[in-house]
């Protein structure tokens, strides 16, 4: 298993899809688990506006996680969002290929970051809303990071700016050196 990591406009979910479909793998995204949830509470906070809570997302991946799968290997994208939901995920996992065998993060400079997130036409993307994300960004995923590390997982940066398929060749390369 793969977790990808990166801030809004970062390219993870286009290179963790990319890499699944490359290598046959399972993209597992916390946005699309909650989109196609039918859980009445989950859609019920989320009508409301709220974030989901940790017991709610354990609930939603603890299902994805154990349902019957084909393929050899997992991507996950949007989760863990905090270092108790890391914990959590590492002692949740069972042993063999469900393992973590890396995290990729996608860094990208907040310059860029500003470009793409602008090119969306949103409103509520101004420079000064990309700054408050990126320090909740690293506020939440820098200790996730940390943790990992001391479990002994890899975590691996990878340069996001650039041309798509260089990008993902930098993915590609990354997973090969870490499988």
């Amino acid at each position: 298993m793969i977790l990808f990591f990166g801030p809004a406009g970062a390219g993870k979910s286009v290179q963790g899809q990319l890499l699944a479909e490359k290598k046959g793998w399972e993209w597992i995204s916390s946005g699309q688990l909650l989109r196609e949830t039918s859980n009445p509470d989950i859609l019920a906070e989320l009508e409301k506006g709220n974030l989901i809570s940790s017991d709610k997302m354990y609930e939603l991946f603890s299902e994805a996680l154990a349902a019957p799968t084909d393929v050899s290997g997992l991507i996950l994208d949007g989760f863990p969002r905090k270092r108790e939901q890391a914990e959590w995920l590492v002692g949740h996992l069972p042993a063999g290929p469900r393992d973590i065998s890396m995290a990729i993060v996608m860094d990208v400079a907040k310059e860029e970051l500003l470009k793409r997130i602008e090119a969306r036409g949103r409103s509520d993307d101004t420079p000064e809303a990309v700054d408050a994300r990126l320090k909740i960004y690293h506020a939440e995923v820098d200790p996730i990071l940390t943790f990992l590390g001391e479990q002994s997982i890899p975590v691996v940066h990878i340069d996001g700016i650039g041309d798509i398929t260089d990008i993902h060749e930098r993915v590609m390369d990354a997973v090969t050196t870490h499988s």
